[in-house]
């Protein structure tokens, strides 16, 4: 985890106080979250905080024994008027899937049906994206933004087997290394094998490959 988290040069340790892509907000402070699966466990394990990442020493001191083979891992700066608690720190969950969200959608534009697990506008979009189900992520994704133009809906998604994300409004890249592949918002590294995916696209990974494909026909 602390390969994954702490240790790259632009990780996301170092995105949570000196991002390089991110177009809004100077950082990202109002929490983090690292879901991982681990063996003989069906659920992912989540482990979150409304601290800064910079700020949270227990997690730096058990970073470096934690390991997994499918992590989602995020830091949060938190929309305006949303709550500043650990509930509201991505990856959420429904059990199988974790899921992370980097932007922002009007919550009016959102059905209210789902339960969340926290009021804030990413909580109520993954409860809807995981409720109609990520196999329909795509769909997903253009029924939101049809109904809330302005939002930004850049998701992740993963099950320990597969890793599904959309851009939408901010930036997004992988790397595929000969253990497995990273698919992050900004680069952790200036290693030049990074792929930034295009603006409305989906990415999906599996144990066969990395598919891009356009959002809109």
């Amino acid at each position: 985890m602390a390969d994954l988290v702490l240790r790259p040069p632009h990780g996301l340790l170092t995105q949570s106080y000196a991002p390089r892509r991110q177009a809004r907000g100077l950082m990202n402070a109002d929490g983090w979250g690292v879901g991982f699966f681990a063996p003989d466990r069906e659920e992912p394990v989540r482990w979150r905080s409304s601290r800064p990442l910079w700020a949270d020493p227990s997690f730096a001191s058990v970073a470096p024994v934690l390991t997994s083979g499918a992590v989602v891992a995020a830091v949060r700066s938190a929309t305006v008027g949303m709550p500043a608690d650990e509930t509201a720190a991505a990856p959420f969950t429904d059990g199988r899937w974790l899921l992370s969200h980097n932007g922002s959608v009007d919550r009016a534009a959102l059905p209210a049906t789902h339960a969340a697990e926290s009021v804030c506008d990413s909580a109520v979009l993954a409860a809807h994206v995981l409720a109609e189900g990520p196999d329909r992520l795509a769909a997903t994704v253009l029924a939101v933004a049809e109904r809330a133009p302005a939002a930004y809906l850049n998701l992740l998604l993963g099950d320990g087997e597969r890793v599904l994300a959309t851009t939408w409004g901010d930036p997004l890249s992988y790397l595929v290394e000969p253990d497995g592949v990273a698919v992050a918002s900004e680069p952790w590294d200036d290693d030049p094998r990074w792929v930034d995916v295009p603006d409305r696209h989906l990415i999906e990974v599996t144990s066969s490959g990395v598919a891009v494909t356009p959002l809109e026909s």
